[in-house]
């Protein structure tokens, strides 16, 4: 198997479990209850395991666009940083296309439940230790 899409597969997987525990432990932080598997399926109209799919798939392409484009174009010579600028990247991207989706959706669609801030700090920090765990685990092997 080619080692980018097994990177991106492992990697995808991997920060998807590790961002997921993270929303779901983020109230007892004081941060807003998110459950991304539930606002998915709703939006799709569909069971919740189609909404955990879909978490994972997505994960998996955005895993998949980091060893791809991301690794090698961000001028960053740290692996963390190069993760946590990803993260950032990708929670925009992520704000962006369930604003489009929740809006196609219309009601029926599961909210995050707390206060606009809470919710943004909550979706960044879940994206952006996304990142950190995609870079760490898609790692560019060092040359000897």
């Amino acid at each position: 198997m080619n080692t980018n899409i097994s990177q991106s597969l492992v990697g995808g997987i991997a920060a998807t479990v590790v961002m997921t525990i993270v929303m779901m432990i983020a109230p007892m932080m004081g941060l807003a209850e998110m459950n991304p598997p539930a606002m998915v399926s709703g939006m799709m109209g569909m069971p919740i395991a189609v909404g955990w799919i879909m978490h994972f798939i997505i994960g998996i392409v955005f895993a998949a666009s980091y060893v791809y484009f991301f690794r090698l174009k961000l001028p960053l010579g740290n692996t963390v940083l190069k993760g946590i600028v990803f993260g950032i990247i990708i929670a925009v991207m992520a704000k962006i296309g369930m604003t489009i989706m929740g809006a196609m959706a219309g009601s029926g669609t599961p909210e995050p439940e707390g206060s606009m801030v809470s919710m943004i700090m909550a979706l960044v920090l879940g994206h952006v230790i996304f990142g950190i765990v995609v870079a760490l685990v898609t790692k560019e092997p060092k040359i000897a």
